[in-house]
């Protein structure tokens, strides 16, 4: 998951569908060892959700990549999927790109280390689908069609929206884009990671884009700021993360509204804004390995994920969860947390798998010449 972690771009549409809870139940459950874990579909296929459970615990592990604690609120997340089900989850490189998720599995095929589970930002999840598992997690029908790949090969979780943090004891708050390429800002601008790979950048980019005069068919715009930003010496090619927040090493950050505002519960002086004007909202995106070691246990952590508590979770760390509107017709949502969060921003933008494509493309030709 957008530290040095990755973008998670929607491809999705906003809107949310208002739909009932659904269970998944079985009265017949297949006999033992009938079920190969690694081809269910749904909780279904092994009998009904308790004989999931059952399979994942006598699994007893589950591998997680690029899950920073501080992330969404991935910490205490694990901590209640491991106190729930008493499975230990093993969490690799939490400060990694979405690239380096898929380079993990790679590198670890046919090992018990190879992660089962990945959250990526869409650029890097649209480019490796052939690397996932179709799942449907029981409550399938409360995440919006937009919001989903119809087999379950990947599935939205949560999203924010573009936002600068800075550290308002060095920097003034910055008004507008144009702002940051003044000398208040000299040496301080940091973006979290190369948006070739990482979600949260090229989140950025494309923020930076319909911020300057862009859409999102044409990231042009957003390169050609941050070129600008690096010839007047404010770029910082520096990953943020907690450690050189609370540092002051980046005194500045373009990120996740979630992950400024996680530094700004920690850090004195570290406060968040959101540009006026259009705002860049997205996505990350769940997948199962179809490699994965504990292939149970993947599929318990999906269903886990989409449940009412861990997607609370996810909100009570500001980033809104896609099963938001059925959670709140249900009566299931955090109020509270909710309320402290506030709605997402009216004017906003996502962008389709199509701009998703051709900013990949436009960013693999021009990023690294633009800031040198």
């Amino acid at each position: 998951m957008f530290t040095s972690r990755k973008v998670k771009v929607a491809w999705a549409s906003s809107a949310l569908l208002v739909l009932a809870l659904a269970g998944c139940s079985s009265t017949t459950a297949p006999a033992a060892g009938a079920v190969d874990a690694a081809t269910a579909t749904s909780a279904e296929t092994f009998g009904g959700l308790d004989a999931l459970v059952t399979a994942a615990k006598a699994e007893g592990k589950l591998n997680v990549i690029a899950l920073p604690e501080n992330w969404a609120n991935y910490g205490k997340i694990i901590a209640a999927f491991e106190a729930k089900y008493g499975i230990t989850v093993n969490s690799a490189n939490p400060d990694g790109s979405s690239a380096e998720e898929i380079k993990a599995a790679d590198d670890n095929k046919g090992m018990d280390t190879a992660p089962d589970v990945f959250d990526l930002g869409a650029a890097v999840a649209l480019a490796s689908t052939d690397k996932f598992a179709p799942y449907k997690v029981a409550n399938w029908a409360e995440i919006p069609d937009g919001n989903k790949e119809s087999t379950g090969l990947w599935v939205n979780d949560y999203t924010g929206s573009m936002s600068i943090g800075y550290n308002s004891t060095k920097y003034p708050a910055p008004t507008s884009l144009d702002a940051l390429l003044g000398s208040a800002y000299s040496g301080a601008v940091a973006i979290n990671g190369d948006p070739t790979q990482a979600g949260a950048a090229f989140a950025a980019i494309g923020m930076a884009s319909v911020q300057n005069g862009g859409t999102l068919a044409d990231f042009q715009p957003g390169i050609d700021f941050f070129g600008k930003l690096n010839a007047a010496g404010n770029f910082l090619k520096v990953d943020p993360t907690p450690a050189t927040i609370a540092s002051g090493e980046t005194g500045v950050v373009v990120d996740w509204s979630y992950n400024n505002l996680a530094s700004a519960a920690t850090v004195p002086g570290w406060k968040v804004t959101t540009l006026p004007g259009t705002a860049y909202i997205s996505y990350y995106n769940q997948a199962i390995s179809k490699d994965a070691p504990n292939p149970a246990a993947a599929r318990l952590w999906q269903e886990f994920l989409y449940s009412p508590e861990a997607q609370n979770l996810y909100l009570a760390a500001g980033a809104y969860p896609v099963t938001l509107a059925a959670m709140t017709t249900a009566g299931a949502v955090d109020a509270a947390a909710l309320a402290a969060v506030g709605p997402l921003p009216t004017t906003a933008v996502t962008p389709t798998v199509a701009e998703v494509a051709s900013a990949n493309s436009l960013l693999a030709l021009n990023w690294a010449r633009a800031i040198g």
